[in-house]
């Protein structure tokens, strides 16, 4: 009898999901030669050496994969200085920052198959962009 393939645990494509994202987010931001800047403290780094930071925590799925919450933050911004979410927001501006802050609040559950849609999306978008830097 043969085996079928398992299907991937939520907390698996979550996972995937947050890495295909975090790559699109810093590729897509970089300038021609791979090079990003912190939003919080204009610093440039290799989009390799800097961070997807959130405005909204990733505990709210409804901006987790929002592209207007997420953008290049270095780990010392992003970690060590908690986001620097005053900074964050006046990159944003504030009708963005209240928009940011509204969606944060409400309550979304996303299926697997919106997951692995997604993916799917983020991953063809990664692909597209590391043709750039080929």
């Amino acid at each position: 009898m043969p085996r079928t393939a398992k299907k991937p645990t939520r907390k698996k494509l979550v996972q995937k999901l947050d890495t295909v994202f975090s790559r699109y987010v810093r590729m897509s931001n970089a300038d021609h030669r791979g090079f990003c800047e912190c939003v919080t403290c204009k610093k440039k780094f290799y989009w390799k050496n800097i961070q997807a930071g959130h405005f909204m925590s990733r505990k709210h799925y409804s901006t987790r994969w929002d592209e207007q919450n997420v953008f290049p933050q270095c780990v010392g911004c992003n970690v060590y200085k908690n986001g620097e979410q005053y900074k964050y927001s006046i990159f944003l501006g504030g009708d963005l920052s209240e928009e940011m802050h509204r969606k944060s609040n409400q309550i979304v559950k996303f299926s697997s198959l919106e997951l692995e849609f997604l993916i799917n999306k983020y991953t063809e978008l990664v692909k597209a962009l590391e043709k750039k830097y080929i």
